[in-house]
């Protein structure tokens, strides 16, 4: 016997698609761990100023490139789990200004 009514003939589609609120409120996490990872890449380049060694110029450059690829557009469904666009823009801006010191630094690295 065929069912009367479809449970999904009831439901509208706004009701299943989230809202963008709903959509951001996992993003707190997301956002702190990548400003985790902006704070490590910021004191790699501390360290690496003051000791300029290879070993410091390397690790720097590496959380910076990791810190850059944090900094990338998400693609749906995951577009929440990134830096609104605007920080993401100023800390892009940032990651290429480190990556401008890290190669200062590295002629000034003595082999």
């Amino acid at each position: 016997m065929p069912l009367a009514s479809s449970p999904t003939k009831f439901t509208s589609r706004s009701k299943l698609r989230k809202s963008k609120s709903a959509a951001w409120t996992g993003a707190g996490p997301v956002v702190a761990e990548i400003n985790a990872y902006i704070a490590i890449r910021d004191d790699l380049l501390a360290d690496a100023e003051q000791l300029k060694t290879q070993a410091k110029l390397d690790s720097a450059s590496i959380a910076n490139d990791f810190v850059q690829n944090c900094l990338k557009p998400a693609r749906p469904p995951y577009e929440w789990q990134c830096l609104p666009e605007r920080h993401a823009v100023r800390e892009r801006k940032r990651c290429e200004a480190v990556k401008r010191r890290i190669a200062e630094l590295r002629e000034q690295v003595v082999p």
